[in-house]
């Protein structure tokens, strides 16, 4: 036999992903299949589980059938999507749509939850009250009460592909622990569902699945999985893990101070730390790593919702022409505040967003710069907090991944408001290869998980802060912070 390869996927939200790879982490054929949106109104958002699974053998099958090494696979793993629940029956199958975290119908469920938890929700689970598993799985038993009598367990969507490619049941489900902080009903640091956590969310615990370590081996594939994959039969499968986890693991991001940027659909900074220290403020959400003893405190805003949004507001130029535009205009002309749709974290579900400082010299480039501009301010008030909770861990660098990694001017405005160098790497992929790397972990060809994510990561260059941005940008952000508290609070008293 030849070196052994690896299959990670990551089940998302708009398509499954799968990856083969080598131990160095080359991908040797890669494939992407689109996953259905279905938005029945506007707080009403879900997805298909046997859709999740048909995209995932879809893809995995192209990439085995384009490597033509299918008797080299060792194994597989599969990350995705964590803050969205489903549930199955008995033999494992979907009795529910996928609710997804795009889903808001359960924000009634999640106010009760934190009023009768407080901070002990937080000092538990290592995250603010959020529309997660606990309220979502509260709303299907208010609201679908027959349904959910029949829910032998709620599972995350990594953990329902798996279970379906390996013909597990509803005694062998699972979710493993880098999910935990999404639960609502776990305690994170000890990795146990939590009796207090239940009886605040009115919930019962034999309804959820038992926990483990990504690294676990929880089945082989069936012969049915084989088939549908492209696969030999009695591959093993490993847990697998978040997808925001999978990300940091596949960049990398293994060691206390380490950064991470995923410039994606959400724009996420977390950094790599080693314990888990609740954040009473609510700013940052604290989770479990693949690496064990890892822990990852990030914040996040809808920084590529604003990217979407730029070229239908300023007259439909592509974002291409508009960064072109706004890298020739001068730093800090303008404030805007970036949450359209709401602040996230600290939530501010009824904050909207504004430009501030309008003039008639201004054009659309100081526009498009004063929207990049208001990322890296959030950027810095998440740090802050980082650095608040962790004087410890001094922050060493950022990593940035995702769709506007590739963004040399928005890397030179983040770095520069952080203070902090930012690394580009050479791959793609990243929650692919994370997903991989578990896979090997799990079935002993990799003994350490931090050294080969580490080594198979190369930088593709770096970008210093400007001394004369940082300047500028420090005296910015005093302002951009007392605007946003003004507009923040005013939204809140209009809403009251």
């Amino acid at each position: 036999m030849s070196e052994p390869l690896f299959i990670g996927v990551d089940v998302g939200t708009q398509s499954a992903k799968a990856a083969l790879f080598d131990l160095n982490g080359t991908c040797l054929a890669d494939d992407s299949v689109p996953l259905p949106l279905y938005r029945r109104a506007a707080d009403h958002v879900e997805q298909e589980p046997e859709e999740f699974y048909r995209a995932t053998t879809a893809a995995v099958a192209s990439c085995v059938a384009r490597s033509g090494h299918v008797a080299d696979i060792a194994g597989v793993a599969i990350a995705g999507q964590m803050a969205g629940i489903l549930g199955i029956d008995g033999d494992g199958r979907a009795l529910t749509p996928y609710d997804s975290w795009l889903d808001s119908r359960c924000r009634p469920e999640l106010q009760a939850i934190a009023a009768r938890l407080g901070d002990r929700f937080v000092e538990l689970t290592g995250s603010p009250p959020m529309v997660s598993h606990a309220p979502k799985i509260a709303w299907w038993r208010h609201h679908r009460p027959e349904l959910y009598r029949l829910v032998a367990k709620f599972v995350v969507p990594n953990a329902f592909v798996a279970g379906r490619l390996c013909d597990l049941g509803a005694g062998e489900a699972y979710i493993d622990a880098t999910h935990l902080h999404f639960s609502g009903l776990a305690d994170a640091a000890r990795a146990t569902w939590s009796p207090e956590l239940a009886a605040g969310a009115d919930l019962e615990l034999g309804k959820v699945p038992r926990i483990v370590a990504p690294i676990e081996i929880v089945g082989r594939l069936s012969a049915a999985g084989a088939r549908d994959c492209g696969l030999l039969a009695g591959t093993p499968v490993a847990a697998g893990l978040g997808d925001t986890a999978a990300g940091v693991l596949g960049a990398g991001v293994v060691q206390p101070g380490q950064l991470l940027d995923t410039a994606g659909t959400a724009s996420v900074l977390g950094v790599s730390t080693t314990e888990l220290r609740p954040d009473l403020s609510q700013t940052l959400v604290q989770m479990r790593g693949a690496v064990p003893g890892q822990w990852f405190a990030l914040s996040y805003l809808a920084g590529g919702d604003l990217l979407r949004w730029l070229p239908q507001a300023l007259g439909d130029a592509s974002l291409d022409i508009l960064v072109d535009e706004a890298s020739a205009c001068a730093a800090g002309r303008l404030l805007f505040v970036p949450h359209l749709g709401g602040r996230i974290l600290p939530s501010a579900p009824t904050a909207r967003g504004a430009w501030v400082g309008l003039d008639f010299s201004q054009k659309r480039g100081d526009l498009v710069r004063s929207v990049l501009e208001s990322v890296a301010f959030e950027y810095a008030g998440f740090l802050q907090r980082a650095t608040e909770l962790f004087p410890d861990v001094p922050p060493l660098e950022v990593r940035v991944i995702g769709g506007g990694a590739g963004n040399a001017m928005w890397n030179l405005v983040k770095a520069s408001v952080l203070g902090l160098p930012y690394v580009a790497l050479r791959r793609q992929s990243f929650s692919c290869w994370g997903a991989a790397l578990v896979a090997a972990r799990a079935v002993g060809a990799v003994e350490d998980l931090a050294a080969a994510a580490l080594a198979s990561n190369a930088e593709a260059g770096r970008t210093y802060p400007d001394a004369s941005l940082q300047a500028v940008y420090r005296e910015r952000l005093q302002e951009y912070r007392s605007v946003e508290d003004l507009l923040v609070r005013r939204t809140e008293e209009v809403h009251i």
